[in-house]
């Protein structure tokens, strides 16, 4: 191998390396599930102990004042995200050399990982586990420890998650700034909408006892919401092409030196 080739090789991973880097959403993956194992474990010990009698002082302390805390919490960390990525937004989206295009897109695939990680802990796990607490324990309130931890706490996540994805692509993609793409957002909007699913739910709960009923109407929603996580192919597929196209182009780039 020749020294100009033996160079252009070091180049291109230097190049590659300074392009794909998936440490972050790795440590914000790692983060949540500790979190999310240690909310678990909190639930396995104090739903017990303090969660069973939504009319105890106890039950204030332990369960009401987090629901009290992680809603506003979740609101300002939604309106923050979404404020910072539009406020920092690319002004100039059609100028962006394929280099930078390419990290972007990498980025992206990054907050898309980190949305799928959310979305299972919350739509999957936590969600599951809420059955299992209204098959055996009878439910006096809708704040029930599950629900706080599942409904105001999980779901928000994800939406969060979702939402910093999504805005991340409009503002700094020009494959997604120049038009709306409809699998990403049917990515995005469907799960988003089980939260508001939500009230008819606990509404519906208020007057039919249905604690085992799965296949209960009332539940549909979720179902209905939750399939359309299926557009993640779609918004892959989108974001393939693309890489497809400028991975191309480096090839030149690379065959040139």
């Amino acid at each position: 191998m020749s020294l100009t080739t033996e160079k252009a090789g070091a180049g291109t991973k230097e190049s590659v390396d300074s392009i794909v880097n998936y440490r972050p959403a790795y440590l914000a993956m790692a983060a949540l599930g500790t979190f999310y194992v240690g909310i678990r474990i909190y639930e396995q010990y104090f739903g017990w102990k303090a969660g069973l009698d939504s009319f105890a002082p106890e039950f204030q302390t332990y369960w009401l004042n987090i629901m009290w805390t992680e809603l506003p919490l979740e609101f300002i960390a939604f309106c923050a995200i979404g404020g910072y990525l539009w406020k920092t937004r690319d002004r100039n989206i059609n100028a962006v050399a394929p280099r930078e295009e390419m990290r972007r897109l990498i980025t992206l695939i990054g907050w898309l990982l980190v949305y799928a990680f959310t979305v299972y802990w919350g739509a999957s796990y936590f969600t599951e586990q809420d059955g299992t607490w209204h098959q055996t324990v009878i439910r006096d309130t809708d704040f029930t420890p599950s629900h706080i931890l599942e409904f105001y706490l999980s779901y928000p996540i994800y939406i969060i998650a979702g939402w910093g994805a999504f805005m991340y692509g409009r503002t700094r993609i020009p494959q997604f700034a120049n038009r709306i793409s409809l699998a990403f957002l049917l990515f995005f909007a469907g799960p988003f909408m089980i939260f508001p699913n939500v009230g008819l739910n606990e509404w519906g709960h208020t007057f039919w006892f249905m604690e085992e009923l799965f296949t209960a109407p009332l539940h549909w929603g979720f179902v209905f919401f939750g399939w359309f996580g299926l557009a993640m192919f779609g918004t892959i597929l989108q974001i393939l092409h693309r890489v497809i196209e400028l991975s191309k182009e480096f090839e030149k780039d690379v065959l040139a030196i």
